[in-house]
């Protein structure tokens, strides 16, 4: 995507729990949700978030403005649609705090690549400064409900981390993220950001049921992995030079379901899009 241009962010915000699977694994987990090579952090790739997006467009039963702005959807008179879609990078992690219930947490690296990436498409983002942050250490707002302020700390999981207030009030202020929520947003270590990514994801057993008697199948146990509720995820949307004004045009739906077991009710995220300037 070049330098110049303009597009808009598509912020996803999961309502319940989300299965972007990457297929069967080797490991003790046997479906894992699909990650960044380079980070290990949890993805949404953009491709199966273009084809949800679609479908979604689809239902509004205008065809010719489905095709335009999406493509053919099949190989007979095969077009390249108007809007583009990279993955999703992840933004900020829920994590269990002993005080205040949960924190969203991030890390310098996601909050630099956020400022970067929204600079392609027009959008200005401001970030707290100084962003440095130690080990074992967390940069928290003012009023933040997962502070203890006695002992200036928080415990997030089963970790203890030295608390450094914000100066002059400032925030992370995501798009989704509003009001009294924003003070739930801590900012931790490259490092112990990367661990809460890694290993605070939610896994399930699961078993299959014999059709005709509803007993557990023999040898029918495996383990399911998913990005726990209220993460936040960001995708940059771009139109192509041809298509100059479908971006405009373009009305992001309010809610979709992203990744696998729908019909369980995994999946349902909220949808926003941030116009670039």
């Amino acid at each position: 995507m070049p330098a110049e241009c303009k597009g808009a962010i598509l912020w996803i915000h999961s309502i319940t729990a989300m299965h972007p699977g990457s297929g069967t694994a080797l490991g003790a987990v046997d479906l894992p949700v699909q990650r960044e090579r380079h980070t290990d952090w949890p993805v949404i790739p953009g491709s199966s978030l273009k084809g949800v997006l679609r479908e979604a467009h689809t239902r509004g039963g205008d065809e010719a403005a489905t095709i335009r702005l999406f493509g053919s959807p099949d190989d007979k008179n095969a077009s390249a649609g108007a809007l583009s879609f990279t993955d999703a990078r992840l933004l900020l992690f829920p994590v269990r705090s002993l005080k205040g219930v949960f924190a969203w947490v991030t890390c310098p690296q996601a909050l630099r690549r956020w400022r970067r990436d929204a600079g392609l498409v027009g959008v200005e983002v401001k970030l707290p400064d100084p962003l440095a942050v130690g080990e074992n250490q967390a940069l928290v707002p003012q009023g933040c409900p997962c502070l203890d302020k006695d002992k200036n700390e928080l415990i997030l999981e089963e970790f203890k981390f030295a608390a450094e207030i914000l100066k002059d009030g400032a925030t992370v202020k995501p798009q989704p993220i509003q009001g009294d929520d924003e003070r739930r947003v801590v900012i931790l270590n490259d490092s112990d950001f990367t661990h809460f990514a890694r290993h605070a994801t939610e896994v399930t057993a699961r078993i299959r049921l014999k059709q005709e008697t509803k007993t557990v199948e023999e040898r029918a146990l495996f383990y399911q992995e998913f990005i726990p509720a209220e993460a936040v995820f960001y995708s940059l949307v771009a139109e192509a030079e041809r298509e100059a004004g479908a971006l405009s045009a373009y009305t992001a739906p309010g809610h979709a379901q992203i990744g696998g077991e729908e019909t369980t009710g995994k999946g349902v995220c909220l949808l926003a899009l941030e116009r670039g300037k």
